[in-house]
């Protein structure tokens, strides 16, 4: 199979899978397209957290058709295997693959050759596997040993760009959730070719860690293996206080931003003042305890004067909006539903949600839809309206979810003014328990 070749089958697919991907997705955002170069060879090497959606997060938001590498388990099925080859991904074998397995690199490896020789897109995992938390792993050395392998093999001649990525998600399995694809300062092959030529494993090494600080810059990595969830805690409880000290306006972008910081400065204070941090963990989980019993979150007690008018206010728009919602909810339930209740069931690690969420989504809705239109369109006159009818299924469930966002905000604000009205003494130690949480942490955390 010619990997490197624009294949118009995959460019269809991805049209259908982006789509469906844009009706998932709350917002996706894109930093650095301009530090992919043109017409050079490109290895894309992102952190790697949610399994399949990683990399659908790149090839389906930009003009590329990356051909990836991947581990070679997952193709032991023949029908699996002929369509990871049509999705452009090639298997890699490992020791545990079995010794004579690992002879047959060879043709992935030419293949991968054959890619960057023509200026096209390669792109691997460096840690060669998901973690399922913000959290990056140590590399392995396929990225520097294909590269240079590559270098070897043409005579030097390929000016290979390796492209750090980082990838964000708001949630790794929520609907309506925000994605930040993020492509760094492109690492530049040829400035290691003579020290390489010299001594071939330090310079493996150092390449390697070139990679891991280029990622690093790029993403939220809590380093912390005993505090992993506390400093998690932490940063979704005071990130944006944490934003707003910095006089920074919120975006998701900025918010990123922040949080990459906060989460290095808890490593670091785990490191070098233990108890200190030891203390403002205690205090954090008893707050957040306090929160999940009022059955409210903490965004909203940061501004508690907004809360009577946006109550107000979302109240007239939920009312205004019920009619889309109903219509929404009752075209895209049963798929919906039926999704949500097969991969909870069958799959009890979270990080593959996403995944098979929108594997079988491809499927299902489209089915659903189909028997719904067909129920349904009798009661409906004209081809162009029985068209219309069709396709406004997959909007308005969009739209029937935005609907239930803000109708669990709205919920939780009439939760906080009940709080406010009627238990003032529970409301006011709230408010206090916040600020002494964020009064420690400001003294804590410098900036």
């Amino acid at each position: 199979m010619e990997y490197e070749k624009w294949s118009l089958g995959y460019w269809v697919l991805k049209q259908y899978v982006r789509f469906v991907d844009w009706v998932i997705h709350n917002k996706t955002i894109f930093i650095g397209l301009n530090n992919i170069p043109e017409n050079k060879p490109v290895l894309l090497v992102p952190n790697h957290q949610n399994a399949l959606s990683d990399s659908l997060a790149i090839l389906l938001n930009t003009r590329f058709q990356p051909v990836w590498l991947a581990r070679a388990d997952i193709f032991k099925n023949n029908t699996v295997a002929a369509i990871l080859r049509f999705l452009k991904i090639m298997p890699v074998y490992r020791f545990r693959d079995g010794r004579d397995e690992l002879a047959k690199n060879e043709e992935t490896f030419a293949n991968s050759i054959k890619v960057l020789e023509s200026n096209c897109m390669l792109a691997l995992f460096p840690e060669g596997t998901h973690t399922g938390k913000r959290q990056m792993i140590a590399h392995k050395k396929a990225a520097p040993r294909i590269v240079f392998l590559a270098e070897e093999k043409t005579a030097h001649n390929l000016d290979i760009h390796i492209i750090p990525t980082g990838i964000y998600y708001s949630s790794y399995w929520k609907f309506n959730r925000n994605l930040i694809v993020n492509f760094g300062k492109p690492i530049k092959v040829n400035s290691f070719l003579k020290d390489y030529k010299e001594n071939p494993k330090d310079t493996t090494l150092r390449m390697r860690t070139s990679i891991y600080e280029g990622i690093n810059s790029l993403i939220i990595n809590i380093r912390s293996k005993n505090h992993y969830y506390d400093f998690e805690n932490i940063i979704d409880i005071y990130g944006r206080h944490f934003l707003t000290r910095q006089n920074k306006k919120y975006s998701i972008v900025n918010l990123l931003k922040s949080n990459q910081l906060l989460a290095n400065k808890l490593d670091e204070l785990e490191i070098e003042t233990p108890d200190n941090i030891e203390s403002d963990i205690k205090n954090v989980n008893t707050f957040n305890s306090l929160l999940k019993k009022y059955k409210i979150r903490n965004w909203l007690i940061e501004k508690p004067e907004n809360n009577f008018l946006k109550f107000a206010l979302h109240k007239l728009i939920l009312f205004l909006g019920l009619p889309v919602f109903v219509y929404g909810f009752l075209f895209n339930a049963i798929p919906f539903f039926t999704i949500d209740i097969l991969v909870r069931s069958k799959f009890k690690d979270k990080t593959f949600w996403s995944s098979f969420f929108l594997a079988l989504g491809l499927f299902i809705f489209p089915v659903l839809y189909l028997l719904e239109f067909f129920a349904f369109s009798w009661l409906i006159s004209g081809v162009w309206l029985k068209l219309a009818f069709f396709i406004s299924f997959p909007f308005a469930g969009k739209l029937a979810f935005k609907w239930y966002i803000l109708f669990r905000k709205t919920v939780g604000r009439g939760r906080i003014l009940l709080l406010k009205l009627f238990s003032k003494n529970k409301y006011e130690k709230l408010l206090s328990f916040q600020k002494s949480v964020f009064d420690n942490l400001d003294q804590l955390l410098s900036i």
